[in-house]
């Protein structure tokens, strides 16, 4: 950028700017510095971690030798049953021994990805965004959910700072249910997608409208100007070099974003506030979004005030952030208005059941069954669903903060990443809830966030399931089709149990995929107002997980590369 405009990006929400110079001084390298830039972890902490991983193996071993001493040598247990006990006890406190040391061993795994964690600055990502887009298709299951719940899941994937994004609402509900309450939740299911693309219409079009006339000042400036990129285009931004405008732009384009901060703003104090996760939508997405649209909006006044010209380039992927934020597809679909789709009660084959439909045009015909979606002519068809590059599994319950998608599908796109078929952040207990057991059950689900970053670092990750961005070309290397009263029924995420995530990580492994979690906090979740766990259900996944790697032969041999877990591409199902 020329002249005084600053460059803007963002850390966690603090402000982080580069002054713009000159090619080749001090300013571009400074820049390329951050994008390599570590988080910066205290020594004391490793420190400390690694201290409390030798004082537990310490003291196991420790009362190891005062057991033996006590019971064996000093005869303390006289008789056959004394002994029994006395290794009965040993043998439980050996356990929470190794218990607790698993969890020091993931917890030090977790701060060596902290400390190697190295964050893309805002300003890279937008103008990696501006050339490439890959196409990305956000899917929410949802069962009977709180109309609230699923509003404010919908908001936070419709704010979601990525390009061309669409979102399908998976409704699971019955079709004809024959309670009121349940009737009720349907239909605001349903009407819930066309009141959010009409809510964020105005910011939408207030955007659009801008960059519109932008580029017609612009376009007479330049012979030719490139016309914005939809669905995966490239290197939009060539016909952009060397184009530089005058700083009344940079006034005009800070008076587009402090409308889109207002417009947040506006949002963020209307939001029905019920309880904890409300608050965590307002604060964490509206004003955060809103803090960050009028900090820019003051830096591009800022930069105005030198008066000299400024890229022409960088004011354009600024609008398009705009247009990224507020443009949403946002539809619903329901399997189980069609005979042709399982109608298998489980959130696997609701996903299934609309992965296995994207890319085909489908026309609606009614049979004896019931009504069958049938391949068409897309100029024909009733139903057109695109195939995505990447596809956003998200549960109905869940909030993801502005940047994930952005962050995540970045990731993938670098060649070093190119055999990750899942990247998410397991997510966190949204803060703040009103009774102590579920604080209690939230401090538990943060515990389980650092180990499954932490194992992540051994290469003992799997995909968590309540989020995760997918590669579709991953998910079509697990399909699988069998027939159901004529129709072929297709399978991806496996059904077989009530984890579906857990097994699935096995079947992605053995195809020599890998599984990679981002290490911060870019999503939350809510917690359920108990704690106890479904124990049943997690040692049905493990034995699973188990039988599953037995029959694959699933092995761990290979270099590591910190955060993925990953089996040899040899190894197949």
């Amino acid at each position: 950028m020329v002249g005084g405009l600053r460059s803007v990006s963002y850390e966690h929400g603090r402000e982080n700017r580069l002054s713009r110079q000159p090619a080749g001084t001090h300013g571009q390298r400074a820049q390329v510095r951050l994008v390599g830039q570590a988080a910066q972890v205290p020594e004391s902490r490793i420190v400390t971690a690694r201290l409390a991983i030798m004082t537990t193996i310490g003291g196991w071993v420790g009362y190891l030798i005062y057991w033996f001493y006590s019971q064996f040598l000093r005869q303390g247990a006289y008789t056959t049953q004394a002994k029994a006990e006395a290794i009965a006890y040993l043998a439980m406190i050996t356990l929470l021994e190794a218990s607790s040391l698993a969890y020091l061993v993931a917890r030090l795994g977790h701060i060596y990805r902290a400390r190697e964690h190295r964050r893309v600055p805002r300003a890279h990502l937008d103008g990696y965004f501006w050339q490439r887009r890959p196409s990305l298709t956000m899917i929410i299951p949802s069962y009977r959910e709180e109309t609230r719940v699923i509003r404010n899941t919908l908001l936070s994937a419709a704010l979601q700072e990525y390009p061309d994004k669409r979102i399908v609402l998976l409704i699971d509900d019955p079709p004809n249910p024959t309670e009121e309450r349940h009737r009720v939740l349907l239909e605001a299911a349903r009407s819930l997608p066309s009141q959010l693309e009409s809510l964020l219409a105005y910011p939408a079009t207030a955007a659009r409208r801008a960059y519109d006339e932008f580029r017609e000042r612009v376009g007479s400036r330049v012979s030719q100007l490139p016309a914005i990129v939809h669905e995966g285009g490239s290197d939009s931004g060539a016909a952009w070099d060397g184009v530089v405008v005058d700083p009344s732009e940079l006034e005009q384009l800070a008076d587009t974003y402090a409308l889109a901060a207002s417009w947040l703003t506006l949002q963020s104090e209307e939001l029905p506030i019920i309880d904890h996760t409300d608050e965590f939508l307002r604060d964490e997405v509206f004003v955060r979004l809103a803090h960050e649209f009028a900090q820019i909006a003051d830096t591009l006044r800022e930069g105005a005030s030198y008066g000299r010209e400024v890229d022409a380039a960088r004011l354009a992927q600024l609008y398009e952030r705009l247009l990224n934020v507020f443009g949403a597809r946002i539809t619903s679909f329901e399997r189980k208005l069609y005979a042709s789709l399982s109608s298998e009660p489980n959130k696997a084959m609701n996903l299934n059941s609309y992965i296995g439909l994207m890319g085909g045009a489908y026309s609606v015909h009614r049979t004896l069954s019931g009504q069958v979606l049938v391949s068409d002519d897309p100029e024909h068809a009733d139903l057109v669903i695109p195939d995505p590059d990447y596809v956003l599994t998200l549960d109905a319950d869940s909030t993801l903060l502005p940047e994930y998608c952005l962050r995540l599908v970045y990731l993938m796109e670098q060649e070093a990443y190119a055999h990750v078929a899942v990247a998410q952040t397991p997510y966190s207990a949204y803060p703040g809830p009103a009774s102590r057991l579920e604080r209690i059950a939230g401090a538990t689900t943060d515990v389980q966030h650092v180990v499954h970053q932490g194992l992540a670092n051994y290469r003992a990750g799997f995909w968590v399931g309540a989020n995760a961005v997918i590669r579709k070309r991953a998910l079509n290397s697990l399909e699988e089709i069998t027939w159901e009263g004529g129709y072929p029924i297709k399978r991806y995420i496996r059904d077989r149990t009530a984890i579906e995530d857990t097994e699935s990580s096995v079947d992605i492994v053995a195809q020599g995929w890998e599984i990679y979690n981002y290490p911060e906090r870019l999503s939350y979740s809510a917690t359920p107002p108990t704690s106890v766990p479904c124990a049943s259900s997690v040692a049905v996944g493990l034995m699973a997980a188990c039988s599953s790697c037995r029959s694959c032969g699933v092995t761990t041999s290979g270099p590591r590369r910190p955060g993925v877990s990953r089996s040899p591409s040899s190894s197949s199902a």
